[in-house]
């Protein structure tokens, strides 16, 4: 009797690691027929990692290496971002040795103190798994070096324009003082203007005309696609059909692949394949479609599959749509549907209609897609397709959209009233931001200078 259960057990296990294996290394002979292998995820993922949780190596390197592994991958995806934004606690100030007693109180060398996976049930906004007063660990002592902050719960240090634990760019004291005076309007209130593709057109090819395509004479709507290809930047900058749908052999292919777009766009491509939107594809995975998303979309969207054509059209390329009407395609959050009755809304659409200067306009765009200095040409601007850095913490977009229009004090408080934000910023801030005024009364005391206090404005004056 032991013997068969002995021979029992034995094959039942063979099958299932035989099983296992065919689910975890799908063979090509399955390759039609896609397996669900949700089954072996230990517990729900984070909202930013849930895209590509499928893909186990993305995080998970070298056969499930352990922890160092785990970090490396974190800091391949991450860490240019963080350089980038001049990261508040790099891991260097927790390997010095100066800081150990930091590190006892809070082992900050490693992503994974802080952020957790598939434990939905210690880990809250943005993957954080530690308690929101985690700042006490190591500021206990604040209240003493500062006396703003003596009576500060230390659950409110991540408020809304206080402090944030990696990105402070717009929350640096040096930088709160800079620009505490500013009104909350600016005059004039332009966001930076990009038109790169049509001011490149001049050092590529020729222009073309609608004689000048290439594509196959049987193409079904060949007159269609011309047309509408022939009042295009491509056009304008000698950029034919082939050059998009042929591949290196010559064979034409009627879909066009992100990497194809790339050739030419390369700075977007990158942007596009680190954001939400073009993860998946980064990991090799199907694109990302709306019905996968956990906000709010709309159903008629829901097999919209995410690529370049998704939000710029398959052949006009209207940079204008892209910027607010694809976003509405799928995006059915209260956030994204206010944004229509706004005065940003208004203003965008005077410009598009030719009524508005250029930059007047505030379309969803300007905020999640904004500009900058185009890195292949210093005296040009171009948007940067990678929208995720711009959605968490809020305050990443003070510096890169909110201040090109508004000061820093109206921005602080605007990104601080939930409700506001909701409403897509229409109306004005009903919360009140005091880092501001707390850094003002550090600096007058560093100075050796008499405080200023608060009037009944909420203004700071001198005595």
């Amino acid at each position: 009797m032991k013997r068969w259960s002995w021979a029992v057990w034995s094959v039942g296990s063979l099958v299932a690691a035989g099983v296992l294996a065919v689910l975890m290394w799908q063979p090509e002979w399955l390759a039609t027929a896609p397996i669900d292998r949700t089954v072996f995820l230990p517990g729900e993922t984070t909202d930013g990692h849930y895209q590509i949780e499928l893909d186990c190596d993305a995080c998970h390197t070298e056969g499930f290496g352990g922890r160092e592994a785990m970090q490396q991958a974190c800091v391949e995806c991450h860490g240019a971002e963080l350089k980038r934004v001049d990261d508040s606690h790099p891991k260097t100030k927790f390997t010095d040795p100066r800081n150990a007693d930091r590190v006892a109180l809070l082992d900050a060398r490693e992503c994974v103190t802080c952020h957790r996976e598939h434990r939905p049930e210690i880990t809250s906004t943005m993957g954080l798994s530690l308690p929101t007063d985690y700042c006490y660990r190591c500021h206990e002592d604040v209240g003493e070096e500062r006396p703003t902050h003596a009576d500060l719960p230390f659950d409110s240090c991540s408020n809304v324009g206080c402090h944030n634990f990696h990105d402070n760019r717009a929350l640096y004291e040096d930088f709160l003082v800079e620009h505490r005076d500013e009104p909350a309007l600016r005059s004039p209130a332009r966001v930076r203007w990009a038109d790169w593709p049509r001011a490149a057109a001049a050092s590529r090819r020729e222009p073309l005309g609608a004689e000048d395509h290439d594509a196959p004479a049987d193409l079904p709507d060949l007159e269609r696609w011309v047309a509408e290809w022939v009042g295009t930047s491509h056009a304008e900058a000698g950029t034919t059909c082939g050059d998009c749908h042929r591949d290196t052999s010559g064979a034409w292919s009627d879909t066009v692949a992100v990497e194809q777009c790339g050739a030419c766009h390369e700075n977007e491509e990158a942007g596009f394949l680190a954001s939400r939107h073009g993860m998946r594809l980064a990991r090799s995975l199907p694109p990302m479609r709306p019905a996968l998303a956990r906000a709010a979309m709309h159903p008629e969207a829901a097999d919209l599959a995410l690529d370049c054509n998704a939000c710029h059209g398959a052949h006009d390329f209207d940079t204008k749509q892209a910027a607010a009407e694809s976003c509405l395609t799928c995006h059915a959050d209260d956030h994204s549907l206010a944004w229509e009755e706004t005065q940003h809304a208004a203003l965008w659409r005077a410009e598009v209609a030719g009524e508005g200067a250029p930059g007047t306009g505030v379309s969803c765009a300007t905020c999640h897609l904004p500009r900058g200095t185009d890195p292949r040409n210093a005296s040009r601007s171009a948007v940067f397709h990678n929208q995720s850095d711009y959605l968490r913490p809020r305050e990443k977009m003070i510096r890169s959209s909110c201040l090109e229009c508004h000061g820093l004090p109206f921005s602080l408080d605007a990104l601080a009233d939930p409700a506001l934000v909701t409403r897509n910023y229409e109306g004005r801030p009903a919360t009140h931001v005091e880092s501001i005024h707390f850094a003002t009364i550090l600096r007058w005391e560093l100075e050796d200078r008499e405080p200023p206090w608060e009037n009944s404005n909420g203004k700071e004056d001198s005595p």
